[in-house]
């Protein structure tokens, strides 16, 4: 009974916060542990010396209690100015820097906690604090202003989600802060070439005119420091005004459950939350791909967003528990590092919908970004009903993401059990289809096999919610791969990204499927540009743009942009026999051997094998071109190989009837990865004008369809 009885009263409550924690955690749990529970004991130590009253921990923070607004901050001080010194006697890794919010106001204490604006006001200033500092309200700096010893900086007009009273904030400039900034000054000073010109001037004037003088150039000295100063933050400006716009990325959400298992489940919270923001077409908003690089990176904002060209960084950490599920989020300026918005969700796991879509909507206000009615009304969608269901699709875009031809095949069984626990889940049939359409370009299915698959379950998805860009784009490739119909492809790729236009799949495969195949290689660069824009550090849609422009001609550009892809990654294996194809056809066969070698050595692809043989006979060695055949022909025993690897090996021998033959078979198996290129691909340029291979061609690119130009015409 006495549990529920409530006490009112005024009260002074801290929320500390361990800075960069949550990046440690995945880093390094062990240290992150250690640290943590060095950090509480050493508050606990300070909290009763100011009369502080520990309410709870939350994480890696404190809540706390104190009777006045000057021994909370006080308190807070003397935390700061302990961590301080501490710091100065530790490896980097091991610093401790605390975020720390005081304010003061009306709290009800019931059953052990405690509430109130007080509370919630406390909450929404910490994460406005620096590492290391200490951020108050105006009620609590009115206080203390004559009763502390320290300076008070105003900080800029910041709205508090849920506090409807527009509040003025502070942050209290420490002791050794002070110090730090005139130490600073002096040595700029002393530094300056200045210093030396006024010691000279100092030489040649009177003694009773010192002091005069000294103060006429130290005036002079702040007019041009102040017009450096301005020139410099313009120029600062002009390097970051591309970062300035809206735009964002969602770095990958840390893991605080017990059960490392529970990874998919934040994983999916990220990519659904960048699904649901890439929707706003007033946003740019970086795919999974490339933000997936940071999940261990340090806490380096500015970094990141410089490499991702992105003026805005969403950070978050989901624990869950049983049913229940707590999300943390920070809204931070990609520039300066600073905090635009915070927020926690304790939910349950049924209502996580409702927590994706309230925060794509707060970063959306928050970023100023129009919202349509459409828009608004998808990413407030729920696309079913089902826990379980949506954890089975969870975990299915989990292994899909990891690309490889196991994974996809394990990502299509957890989709068709989030089908058979929802049969109206339509996002669990566009996972299918994104699976299925993607397997036959890791060899891990046939062309004849896949591409209906893909093709039924895309029309599926859309028959149940035919918003879904993700089913159009699988759907358009598969059309267009397996039936050849550019025309119904570019109409779904067109409508891809008009209701997603930061869907970067949708872009890179528009270009690099049908674009390219009727030779409208401009837009297929364009789209390709687009694609590394909103995916700057995807592997695949890097080198899918070194191909846009192998495939153009411009073989140049081909070989810088996938010097660059291999730059990221020296062992993606895709980039590698992109970068062979580019060499070859600008005349350096030995380098383009070399790379196609390298890409054999990275991966069994049989289609290495093929670009290989071709090479290796027009090259003179006959000898390995036939062995290559060799191989290619004992691996098709065993498992698919592509018709188009042996009409490379055929040509590269000289034999055109067999490579023709093998054309023909590769039309036959609806290989459209391979053939759907024809009138494109310059290895093969050597067949056009033979009356069998331009009859082959028509059947799949009419002649008047096709745009480009090739070498043979």
């Amino acid at each position: 009974m006495s549990a529920n009885i409530e006490q009112r009263k005024l009260a002074a409550i801290m929320f500390t916060d361990m800075a960069g924690y949550t990046a440690l955690a995945q880093r390094d749990e062990k240290l992150a542990l250690e640290l943590l529970e060095e950090h509480r004991e050493l508050l606990r130590s300070i909290f009763p010396k100011f009369n502080g009253v520990e309410i709870k921990t939350i994480g890696d923070g404190f809540l706390v209690e104190f009777n006045s607004a000057l021994e909370a901050a006080q308190c807070s001080i003397e935390i700061q100015r302990t961590l301080a010194k501490r710091n100065c006697d530790v490896p980097n890794e091991r610093r401790i820097e605390l975020r720390i919010g005081i304010h003061i106001g009306d709290v009800v204490h019931r059953g052990g906690d405690v509430y109130g604006d007080g509370v919630n006001v406390a909450s929404r200033i910490e994460p406005l604090a620096n590492a290391g500092g200490i951020c108050v309200s105006m009620d609590v700096e009115r206080q203390i202003r004559n009763a502390l010893q320290a300076r008070f900086e105003k900080l800029a007009p910041t709205e508090l989600k849920n506090i409807s009273v527009p509040m003025d904030l502070f942050r209290i400039v420490l002791p050794w802060e002070q110090e730090s900034e005139v130490s600073g000054q002096i040595r700029r000073w002393t530094d300056s070439p200045w210093r030396k010109a006024a010691v000279r001037k100092s030489s040649a004037v009177l003694k009773s005119r010192k002091s005069v003088l000294i103060g006429v150039f130290g005036l002079l000295l702040l007019v041009a420091l102040g017009w450096w100063w301005t020139t410099q933050r313009n120029k600062t400006g002009a390097a970051t005004a591309g970062l300035r716009e809206k735009s964002i990325a969602v770095l990958p959400f840390a893991n605080l459950s017990h059960d490392p298992d529970n990874a998919y489940f934040a994983a999916g919270i990220q990519d659904e939350i960048i699904t649901r923001l890439s929707k706003i077409a007033d946003l740019k908003v970086i795919s999974c791909t490339s933000t997936q690089r940071f999940k261990s990176s340090p806490d380096d904002v500015p970094a990141i967003a410089a490499q991702l060209k992105v003026g805005n960084i969403l950070e978050g950490s989901v624990q869950r528990t049983a049913d229940a599920v707590r999300v943390n989020v920070q809204l931070v300026r990609g520039d300066t590092d600073t905090h635009l918005w915070a927020d926690t969700f304790d939910r349950k796991l049924s209502d996580i919908f409702a927590v994706e879509s309230e925060i794509a909507k707060t970063v959306a206000d928050v970023l100023q970004a129009r919202l349509t009615g459409s828009e608004q009304h998808v990413i407030a969608a729920r696309p079913t009903a089902n826990t379980e269901a949506h954890q089975l699709y969870l975990k299915g875009r989990f292994f899909w993401n990891k690309r490889t031809g196991n994974d996809l095949k394990k990502s299509i069984d957890y989709f068709e059990q989030a089908i058979a626990a929802d049969p109206k889940y339509a996002l669990a049939y566009a996972g299918i289809a994104d699976a299925y359409v993607f397997l036959p370009g890791y060899t891990a299915g046939t062309p004849r096999d896949c591409y209906p698959k893909a093709v039924a379950a895309a029309k599926k998805a859309l028959e149940l919610d035919d918003t879904l860009a993700e089913a159009r784009t699988s759907l358009a490739i598969a059309v267009w791969l397996y039936n050849f119909d550019f025309a119904q492809s570019i109409r779904e790729f067109q409508r891809a990204i008009e209701l997603n236009p930061n869907y970067a799949i949708a872009h890179q495969q528009y270009g690099n499927i049908p674009l390219v195949s009727l030779g409208r290689f401009d837009d297929a660069i364009v789209e390709g540009k687009r694609a590394v824009e909103l995916d700057p550090l995807s592997l695949v849609i890097n080198a899918d743009l070194g191909s846009d422009y192998y495939f153009a001609r411009r073989y140049d550009e081909a070989i810088a942009q996938l010097g660059k892809t291999v730059e990221i990654d020296p062992g993606y294996y895709f980039a590698h026999v992109n970068l062979g194809q580019a060499l070859e056809m600008k005349g350096a066969p030995d380098a383009g051997i070399a790379e196609y070698e390298k890409a054999r050595a990275l991966n069994d692809d049989p289609s290495v094998l093929g670009f290989l043989a071709r090479l290796y006979g027009l090259s003179g060695n006959r000898a390995e071109a036939e062995t290559i055949l060799g191989q290619l022909k004992e691996l098709s025993k065993q498992r698919y190989v592509a018709a188009y690897s042996f009409a490379l090996a055929y040509l590269g021998l000289g034999d055109k009837e067999e490579a023709l033959r093998w054309l023909e078979k590769s039309y036959q198996d609806r290989a459209g990865s391979d053939i759907g290129y024809i009138r494109a691909d310059p290895l093969l340029d050597q067949l056009h004008g033979d009356p069998r291979f331009e009859a082959l061609a028509e059947k799949i690119v009419p002649a008047r369809e096709f745009k480009g130009t090739t070498s043979a015409k």
